[in-house]
């Protein structure tokens, strides 16, 4: 439908302590950490996935409270609209049918506004109690943004979850931070630097995993594109008793 797809998800709290992982330490010299400290707050982190170009936007914090979140995703969105190409006048039907159908797949009824705006972003995100306040789902409407709830239970259908996990090893593993700034800071460089070169993702579900297997389960012929559904049996037998001939007659 030629939507933009984000993911959106909040990580942490990361707290104020040493990390196991690798560092960049001297052959022989591994990096030593304090088997005590003091933990002195904890950061977490916003954040917004573009599956597709793998762009990444994230906002370290200090708390992922409505009051912190709703202003950031507010923000984020508006600029991320603003860069997408105007909408074309379409048929006033089609966005109607579009929201009503995402209505009912609702666990708590959302009252739809009168008129509606032109679907132009899926955002995707957990089953948060937070997620339903009113005043955030209006604006997203308002501004032709369509939430995706994933199920309880079923975080990992939110790619942001993987990129999180990059962003966080890439960060944390190895470091000893003492303050929550130094890990925002940390967490926002190294998404600064991911996004110089991103990796797009793709997506491998269920049905994806059933593809592989069947294609694993094909055995490819050369000269052509043709497989069987088993391999073709090799006449070894012949051609070892032709190589025995051979070693005879000579």
């Amino acid at each position: 439908m030629g939507l933009a797809v984000w993911n959106q998800d909040e990580a942490g709290p990361y707290q104020t302590k040493p990390y196991p992982g690798a560092s960049w330490q001297p052959s022989g010299q591994p990096v030593r950490q304090a088997h005590e400290y003091i933990r002195s707050g904890t950061a977490k982190m916003l954040t917004l996935f573009h599956p597709r170009s793998g762009a990444v936007r994230i906002q370290g914090v200090t708390s992922a409270t409505n009051a912190v979140l709703h202003p950031w995703l507010k923000a984020q969105c508006t600029a991320i609209l603003d860069a997408l190409p105007t909408p074309t006048v379409a048929d006033t039907a089609t966005p109607t049918a579009l929201w009503q159908v995402w209505q009912q797949g609702l666990s708590q009824l959302i009252i739809l506004p009168t008129a509606l705006p032109p679907l132009r972003m899926l955002l995707v995100w957990d089953n948060l109690a937070g997620h339903y306040t009113p005043d955030m789902v209006l604006w997203l409407i308002e501004h032709g943004v369509m939430p995706l709830y994933t199920p309880l239970g079923g975080s990992w259908l939110n790619m942001a979850e993987s990129v999180q996990r990059i962003i966080v090893r890439r960060a944390l593993e190895g470091q000893s931070p003492e303050t929550p700034p130094q890990i925002i800071d940390a967490l926002e460089a190294t998404a600064k630097s991911w996004n110089r070169e991103p990796t797009p993702f793709v997506w491998g579900g269920k049905r994806a995993a059933r593809r592989q297997r069947s294609r694993e389960r094909r055995h490819a012929l050369g000269g052509s594109g043709a497989c069987t559904q088993r391999p073709v049996r090799q006449r070894t037998g012949l051609l070892k008793k032709w190589l025995k001939s051979c070693q005879t007659t000579h």
